[in-house]
């Protein structure tokens, strides 16, 4: 009796200190899901909606790219740039699909070649700005090794360059960027992607040049010509 009797108050002592830890936990959840209620009640305008709408296409063509620098002989410095653009993105293209759907809003099958529209009974992709044509994503397809760095990384400063676009595009528009989701990534999208290009033109630089420059120059300066 007396042991069952130690064994109960040693329960309720773990009970007693694991209890803190629990209710901070269950006020944390319900805090997170507090905050995002709260978001979905505040003002949000067409722009909004078209910005993360269109920002997940461009983002998927970008994990596209980004993932055939291992098959295709990328560098192993321009393979670690990839997937941390790919991991990165692949979750933005998570958090913009749920706040779409959060405001009852259609969320875009995430794709490489745009947003799709329907027209006329025909579809068609419409391309976000610095978003690669079809050819130049066979282009890079087609790329292999250093050609492979350095067409990746002059087709993603470009497609970058074109995200910050947008998010001007979307600042300069009256009464757009209030959500607080929306502000923050677009914050996010312009100062990770700026710094992002800055780091692929070191990149680009540090690159030999094309063997169709080595071999003008070597016939330039031969003394046999």
């Amino acid at each position: 009796m007396f042991k069952a009797l130690i064994r109960c108050r040693s329960v309720l002592i773990v009970l007693l200190a694991l209890a803190p830890a629990t209710l901070a936990a269950q006020s944390s959840i319900s805090g997170i899901e507090e905050a995002r209620r709260d978001s979905i009640r505040r003002p949000y305008t067409a722009a909004d909606i078209a910005f993360m709408s269109g920002m997940i296409g461009h983002h998927s063509q970008a994990v596209k790219m980004a993932g055939w620098a291992e098959s295709h002989g990328a560098s192993r410095s321009l393979q670690i740039f990839a997937g941390r653009i790919a991991l990165g993105q692949t979750a933005e293209i998570d958090l913009m699909s749920q706040w779409l759907r959060d405001r009852n809003q259609p969320v875009p099958t995430p794709d490489p070649r745009g947003m799709k529209m329907t027209m006329g009974g025909m579809v068609h992709y419409m391309l976000m700005p610095g978003m690669l044509t079809e050819q130049q994503m066979a282009q890079l397809d087609s790329a292999r090794g250093v050609n492979f760095d350095r067409l990746f990384l002059t087709d993603m400063i470009n497609h970058h360059r074109g995200a910050i676009m947008m998010v001007d595009t979307l600042f300069a528009t009256p009464a757009a960027a209030q959500d607080e989701i929306v502000f923050k990534f677009a914050n996010d999208v312009q100062a990770d992607q700026t710094t992002e290009i800055d780091r692929m033109q070191q990149m680009l630089d540090a690159l030999p040049p094309p063997s169709d420059v080595k071999q003008s120059s070597v016939h330039l300066d031969s003394p046999f010509e």
